[in-house]
């Protein structure tokens, strides 16, 4: 369907490196919209813009010249060291993904390693890298950089990736980047028919202060639905939902519309990014309040739970620190911290092995056969050690 975003891919990287000026360049939209955000120059939360790209007789663009090619949806993760979990967060929706490496810095830079290693973790293998700032750099200094950058990459699932110089800022390359982009990641196969699934990784009260009650408009969440279709009445359920004293309740509500692709449409399917706006109290969705939701047809989605059995593989040494000491085995009795999809939770170990139990603070919805992303404090921070495959839930 013509301007509906077919796949979601992500841009991940080091702080600063130019994520979301990159993301400027190819959609015109600026995702550093939180006021924090707008402070710091830095992308907390997970910043989203659609692109459509053309082709004409030069090639591929995004000025709207020549035929319609193909419509995705960018993901901007954040770079900053602190803000990991939110882009395993982005990670679990992304069907590949650029990674920025500035060409004035020496690479790989901490995060750079982090990144990828998320990346591999959450299982995405179709990536670009975007040798970023070459404006910035003479001949010799791009040679180098790019040298770095296939040590760095050697042996890991961004091994044959291609790397595409580029400046973001003064847009230059743009359109060899959208030729990569267009060969290396595809549309993936999708899953139509089963009960939709939809992680929600945003969740918004999009009413102006002020509104008229009778205008207030409902919840609006956001992320990507990752099987079946969802169509506008769908009566929907939300879980683990909405924390009620020490138990979770789940938040059932109605479809009021849905957009894909910046436009409502009749029915919203796997693809891109999408937001759905339902009859919920907007006070609820306000500020994040419902992300790391699954959301389902009511009845439909699986029974949440606190216990988890996974089967993990860990890292050799940890990414991200300066030494990269070795990662030593899960221990009973000891605090991890788990990605699902979109949600996040701490757990404690109450059997460690090769399948490692926890039980979890906050609930999830979560099936057999979902990849989880391991995390383990180091210091201050939660760095990762490793990820897994869940084998059962209680």
């Amino acid at each position: 369907m013509k301007g509906v975003p077919e796949a979601n891919i992500g841009l991940v990287g080091h702080v600063d490196h130019g994520k979301t000026t990159l993301t400027n360049a190819l959609s015109g939209k600026w995702t550093d919209e939180h006021s924090e955000e707008l402070k710091k120059g830095i992308t907390i939360r997970l910043g989203y813009a659609d692109i459509t790209y053309y082709r004409d007789d030069e090639g591929l663009n995004v000025d709207g010249n020549g035929e319609e090619e193909r419509t995705v949806s960018l993901v901007d993760a954040p770079g900053h060291e602190t803000l990991m979990a939110n882009v395993l967060s982005g990670a679990a929706i992304m069907d590949g993904a650029i990674l920025i490496i500035a060409a004035d810095e020496e690479c790989p830079q901490p995060q750079t390693r982090e990144h990828l290693a998320a990346l591999d973790i959450i299982g995405i293998d179709n990536i670009i890298i975007v040798q970023n700032k070459i404006d910035l750099v003479d001949e010799d200094q791009a040679k180098q950089n790019y040298g770095e950058i296939q040590e760095f990459v050697s042996g890991t699932v961004a091994e044959d990736a291609p790397v595409v110089p580029i400046s973001a800022q003064h847009e230059v390359n743009i359109d060899a980047l959208l030729e990569a982009l267009h060969r290396e990641i595809p549309t993936p196969e999708r899953d139509f028919d089963s009960d939709p699934k939809m992680l929600v990784a945003r969740s918004f009260d999009i009413n102006k202060p002020g509104t008229d009650p009778e205008d207030i408009r409902g919840g609006v969440l956001g992320g990507s639905l990752v099987r079946g279709e969802l169509e506008g009445e769908d009566e929907i359920e939300i879980k683990p939902g909405l924390r009620n004293g020490d138990d979770w309740q789940t938040v059932t509500t109605k479809v009021e519309s849905i957009i894909q692709g910046n436009s409502p449409v009749d029915k919203g399917r796997p693809g891109g990014l999408m937001s759905v706006e339902t009859e919920l109290d907007p006070a609820t969705a306000k500020s994040d309040g419902l992300s790391g939701n699954v959301l389902g047809l009511k009845g439909e989605l699986p029974d949440i739970t606190s216990e988890i059995e996974v089967e993990v593989e860990l890292m050799d040494r940890l990414v991200g620190a300066e030494d990269e000491q070795e990662v030593d085995n899960v221990k009973e009795h000891e605090a991890l911290m788990i990605n699902v999809g979109t949600s996040k939770s701490a757990g404690i170990v109450t059997q460690a092995g090769k399948n490692v139990r926890l039980d979890l603070k906050v609930p999830v919805c979560a099936e057999e056969g979902d990849r989880v992303a391991i995390s383990r404090q180091v210091g201050s921070r939660w760095r990762l050690i490793g990820h897994g495959t869940i084998k059962s839930v209680e």
